[in-house]
């Protein structure tokens, strides 16, 4: 079994996220995708233009598993930030 793991606001989501989706899916061969993706706040501080929850829902209807809030303290920080916390 082969786990895809993405790390998205999809703020909103468009066709390049589609795409890449699909792209990702069919290059790694996933059986599943999990997305770990912003909350209502986007890295650049901004309140995201729809809500979390329409978010997660539109996104598993295009093929997402499973959504996983990150933490607003994350998804509004610098990536140096983030890249540190992930080590």
């Amino acid at each position: 079994m082969k786990v895809l793991g993405i790390i998205a606001e999809y703020n909103p989501m468009h066709n390049g996220h589609v795409y890449h989706l699909a792209k990702a899916k069919e290059v790694t061969g996933a059986d599943y995708v999990i997305l770990v993706m912003s909350g209502s706040f986007t890295q650049t501080g901004n309140i995201a233009c729809l809500d979390k929850f329409t978010r997660a829902n539109v996104a598993t209807k295009l093929g997402i598993d499973l959504v996983i809030e990150l933490p607003t303290i994350y998804s509004t920080s610098s990536s140096e930030y983030f890249a540190k916390r992930c080590n």
